[in-house]
């Protein structure tokens, strides 16, 4: 990482920007160009890994790509806040955001209910009920991080 000032070396910290953004993009291997995709998801961290669970359809292009090749990429970020530097006639921005990689698999049937109760945990703080009938026409994708950075940016305005 070229700015190591803003450079995230906790795994702790990563793990809590993971939980405050409410988007994750996907970037698949695609033949010509990656495919990127913004998806809800949810966080489970235990004392192995991150896992990083998504509802998608059951066919579609994500669904073949990763048929093809499971190996992805993934980016978060939040806490945006344009910063003006009025002396300097400047401005930048805050956040944090986290990126990554890792492999992405189907998850099997008898996993899904609880893959998606922690999908909908990252959302809502409460149990959360949802139509479980639906649960058979829902495909679940788990990603199991192999490695991520982090990386922040907070700076006040001046004048």
């Amino acid at each position: 990482m070229r700015r190591h000032d803003r450079e995230i070396t906790e795994k702790e910290e990563m793990i809590e920007i993971l939980n405050k953004c409410s988007v994750c993009r996907l970037a698949f291997n695609d033949i010509d160009y990656p495919y990127i995709v913004p998806l809800n998801y949810g966080v489970e961290v235990t004392a192995e890994e991150v896992v990083l669970y998504f509802h998608s359809a059951k066919t579609g292009t994500k669904h073949d790509l990763i048929k093809r090749d499971n190996r992805v990429s993934f980016e978060v970020d939040c806490g945006h806040t344009l910063v003006l530097e009025n002396e300097k006639g400047n401005c930048t921005m805050n956040y944090e955001s986290v990126i990554g990689h890792g492999k992405i698999e189907f998850v099997p049937e008898e996993e899904k209910l609880s893959a998606l109760r922690i999908l909908m945990k990252h959302y809502r703080s409460e149990e959360f009920p949802f139509n479980e009938a639906l649960i058979p026409s829902t495909e679940v994708l788990r990603l199991r991080v192999s490695e991520m950075t982090g990386k922040r940016r907070q700076k006040k305005a001046k004048g």
